[in-house]
């Protein structure tokens, strides 16, 4: 059997290393701290001096200068639902308040319209930023451009009106009314109101 690696190393002429002497444990005497209070032995913790509870005067509401995340976010949910209730409320006042306007229009223009289903002449005018045309027949023609007939909208139709119908309709709705010529006003240009084109 082979020798161990130990056995080898001494019959080589190294010696193992001396053992240290273990020392004798001394109770070690409690140091002097700062101030002259002793230290505790190592491992314990020295106690701690019992320190006054100060209590705070209760806060009152208002006092904090910051609103916390969780109220200003509440605040603001609570502002956006007002709001988009608001904005609502008005929409449904303005839809409620075009109805009503279409019933009184549509009421007003009731056997007045003098739409003839045989015109074929085309009446262009601008409206709503595009060129609309009415038809109308050879007699309405100069009648509505010598300001006696009137154009008005109601529910996307055109419908030709006597001038003073035409007005009343603008009284009711400004918007309804989208032609009615006006003899004695200056060309705006050199383009003829008469102009079938």
């Amino acid at each position: 059997m082979s020798d161990s690696l130990r056995d080898q190393l001494l019959k080589a002429g190294f010696a193992p290393p001396p053992k240290p002497e273990p020392r004798p444990k001394s109770p070690r005497p409690p140091q002097a701290g700062p101030a002259g209070r002793q230290q505790p032995p190592r491992g314990q913790r020295p106690p701690q001096p019992q320190r006054p509870q100060q209590q705070r005067p209760p806060r009152k509401p208002g006092e904090r200068g910051e609103i916390d995340l969780a109220k200003a976010y509440a605040l603001r949910q609570k502002t956006e639902r007002e709001e988009k209730e608001r904005e609502q409320r008005e929409a449904e006042q303005r839809g409620k308040e075009r109805k009503e306007r279409r019933q009184k229009l549509t009421a007003l223009l009731v056997d007045k319209t003098l739409n003839d289903a045989a015109a074929d002449i085309p009446r262009h005018f601008p409206h709503a930023n595009k060129i609309r045309r009415i038809y109308v027949t050879a007699e309405q023609l100069p009648r509505l451009n010598g300001g006696e007939l009137a154009v008005v909208q109601v529910a996307g139709r055109y419908l030709l009106v006597a001038r003073e119908t035409g007005l009343a309709a603008q009284a009711i709705d400004p918007d309804a009314l989208v032609l009615v010529c006006d003899p004695h006003a200056a060309p705006e240009d050199d383009v003829p109101a008469d102009l079938v084109w």
